[in-house]
């Protein structure tokens, strides 16, 4: 498991002083990323053979929004990891050791120079530590589009600069930052899940689509005619 501790400051909350759900994501996947330091088999691998872990899939499950000023930490820890995928918990936690947020997401190892998945060796794998997976309700990676609502569409936004992270693709919590920008004013958001198929790189052009029902909301992003994420909010 490893650990990192947060305050929630003016440039992560909203209007009415609550954590962003962008910046939230932020910390997640800050700590996903640092975790790798603490397994340096896996590490050095990644570097000798320069791979990287893309995310393929998250769910969030929102229990409370926390407030301007609260302290908060994440914890993030892999249930199981096989040759290409790797599965993990990252929750959030206030002051009290109570979870703000519980989010499982699968990864995927891919090769940097072919952008395809790349296998990690067994002997690798087994160095690996393993914990238990966290209790929360856990919901499919795939996410099934309702049948027969139309779709909505949007004018189309360009992936810019600021978007790109040090894996030269659109960082993922950017995609749910434009995704919430279409999402109505007055939906709680409890629960999210998205599925990512493309990574978007700087100079595409993220063309939206919404779907909408009763229980939940559906953004869809494409390039050039292709799906590339879909995000469902409920």
């Amino acid at each position: 498991m490893f650990r990192l501790d947060y305050k929630v400051t003016t440039s992560c909350c909203d209007e009415e002083g609550k954590l962003k759900l962008y910046s939230a994501l932020q910390m997640m996947q800050d700590c996903s990323e640092m975790w790798i330091d603490t397994e340096p088999a896996v590490s050095d691998y990644f570097k000798r053979e320069n791979m990287a872990q893309l995310l393929a899939s998250r769910q969030v499950e929102i229990i409370r929004v926390p407030s301007y000023k609260e302290a908060l930490h994440v914890e993030t820890s892999v249930w199981e990891m096989k040759s290409m995928f790797g599965f993990r918990n990252t929750f959030i936690y206030d002051a009290n050791n109570q979870p703000c947020y519980r989010t499982w997401s699968q990864g995927a190892f891919v090769d940097k120079e072919t952008g395809k998945l790349a296998k990690v060796a067994e002997e690798v794998i087994a160095t690996m530590n393993l914990e238990a997976r966290r209790e929360m309700n856990y919901l499919e990676r795939r996410i099934i589009l309702p049948k027969e609502i139309e779709t909505k569409e949007h004018p189309a936004i360009p992936v810019l600069r600021n978007d790109i992270d040090y894996n030269h693709h659109m960082n993922n919590a950017n995609y749910v930052r434009i995704a919430m920008e279409l999402l109505p004013m007055d939906f709680p958001i409890k629960n999210m899940r998205i599925e990512f198929r493309l990574a978007a790189k700087m100079g595409d052009e993220l063309t939206p689509q919404t779907i909408e029902t009763e229980k939940a909301f559906y953004v869809l992003l494409s390039i050039r005619g292709q799906v590339c994420t879909i995000i469902e909010f409920t």
